[in-house]
């Protein structure tokens, strides 16, 4: 276990985020876990603690911009730098463009897209000090947008921008910017996407968060010479 190594897991208390944060605690040893079910993200933080990590849960919903400033006080205050922030909290809605309401694109836009990018300017000068890197969870949709999720897809390309740019800014300071592209992931969400579409749900042939986490901590202990910018992962099953 690396001490000197800390950790920022949004979207923590489930899912993909869970997954990382558990596999991430051994590897280095601080952790700073967020997310909006506080329960929830205990019992996180606790199976992080039995793995050998010190972990600071923080409770807080993204689109809140004070809360979001208080974070990167209390990162700063408890870990005095950052290593590896993990963007992996967002929402997610379907509808055609023609039913599809502006509340909706308001509410994707404020948690998928302006709540990453602030985090991540208020943390940049922890990641600046400590030569870190940036992991943003996107989706396929931020490659190609199929019919029906505009909303939702608009937001993962406005990602993959973000991403982008940042990365060209960052580069020489040493920190490095990656997005993973993920395909169908079993998850809750996943299986009412299937219901809506008329499918069968079958986890086990889908990517599962274990694959996405086992992923992020392969790309951050790349040597520092060397940094993934993009990658996208695929279920081997075509859908």
């Amino acid at each position: 276990m690396d001490e000197g190594r800390v950790a920022v897991v949004t979207g923590a208390s489930s899912g993909i985020g869970r997954a990382i944060a558990v596999a991430l605690a051994p590897a280095v040893g601080q952790l700073c876990l967020v997310g909006r079910d506080e329960s929830r993200l205990a019992d996180v933080a606790d199976e992080a603690r039995r793995r050998g990590a010190r972990v600071m849960p923080f409770g807080l919903d993204l689109t809140s911009e004070q809360r979001v400033r208080e974070l990167g006080s209390e990162v700063d205050r408890q870990f005095r730098g950052l290593d590896i922030l993990v963007h992996a909290a967002g929402i997610y809605s379907r509808a055609e463009l023609s039913d599809a309401t502006l509340d909706a694109l308001d509410a994707q836009y404020q948690a998928n897209v302006r709540a990453p990018y602030q985090l991540t300017q208020t943390l940049l000068p922890a990641l600046v000090r400590r030569q870190g890197d940036v992991i943003f969870l996107n989706s396929t949709q931020g490659l190609s947008a199929s019919g029906g999720i505009g909303q939702y897809a608009a937001m993962q390309h406005a990602m993959r921008a973000i991403a982008d740019s940042l990365r060209a800014e960052i580069n020489p300071a040493g920190v490095r910017v990656i997005t993973l592209h993920l395909g169908r992931t079993a998850s809750p969400l996943q299986e009412r996407i299937h219901g809506h579409e008329g499918r069968a749900y079958e986890p086990h042939m889908l990517i599962q968060p274990e694959d996405v986490a086992d992923l992020v901590a392969t790309v951050v202990d790349l040597p520092k010479r060397t940094q993934v910018t993009t990658m996208t992962v695929w279920t081997t099953r075509k859908f």
